[in-house]
């Protein structure tokens, strides 16, 4: 039968295209569908990533770590004491700034022009509070910088930002995504030419 549902007599080779006619329109009807209900979604997953990606790429910490990418550590897994002399003065120095205050996270980092110790601070209700940076040589209090887990722009991106609800919009128009790329793909394949050869099976 024809696509409309007409029955129609056919050699081998006629119906072989006339099925690739019929799986071609089935599969753009569906390519089609998906990509007019996940549009506005896709749009928005594509202009948000694009603003991570500007914002990771002209951000400080990425700066710094193409700086210090090449560089060697001075502190080794030998030197475990050194590394705990400079916790102790950055904690010191940190319960003078924020006493009783939680920690969340406490980060080191070695490499770079100044060896840094990182302290997080979170709120006595919860949440993030704010980072206080300490030279690791001497413990001195170098900045306070505002601190969260993740940037407001990754969790607009993935979704969290709007809730569970979110994830699972997010989840969604990445699957269609998916769908619309393999019918895609498989539309393509389908408009190929059977007595084409070389590369025009594959581009024509």
């Amino acid at each position: 039968m024809d696509e409309r549902g007409v029955r129609v007599k056919t050699g081998g080779r006629e119906r072989r295209a006339l099925d690739r006619r019929v799986g071609a329109a089935f599969w753009r009807r569906w390519h089609r569908w998906i990509g007019w209900a996940a549009t506005v979604f896709v749009l928005f997953a594509a202009v948000t990533g694009v603003l991570v990606a500007v914002t990771e790429f002209f951000g400080e910490e990425e700066a710094l770590r193409e700086a210090t990418r090449g560089l060697v550590s001075p502190v080794t897994t030998s030197e475990g004491g050194e590394a705990q002399r400079t916790l102790q003065a950055a904690l010191a120095s940190a319960a003078r700034e924020a006493p009783g205050a939680p920690i969340d996270q406490i980060t080191l980092r070695f490499k770079g022009p100044q060896a840094v110790v990182s302290v997080y601070l979170g709120r006595a209700s919860g949440g993030e509070d704010r980072r206080l940076d300490f030279d690791a040589k001497s413990g001195a209090f170098l900045r306070a910088a505002s601190y969260v887990d993740k940037a407001l722009i990754n969790r607009i991106h993935s979704g969290e930002a709007f809730g569970d609800g979110g994830l699972v919009a997010a989840m969604l128009w990445g699957l269609a995504l998916v769908a619309i790329t393999v019918s895609g793909i498989i539309i393509y394949w389908s408009m190929r030419r059977a007595n084409a050869t070389g590369v025009e099976r594959f581009f024509w």
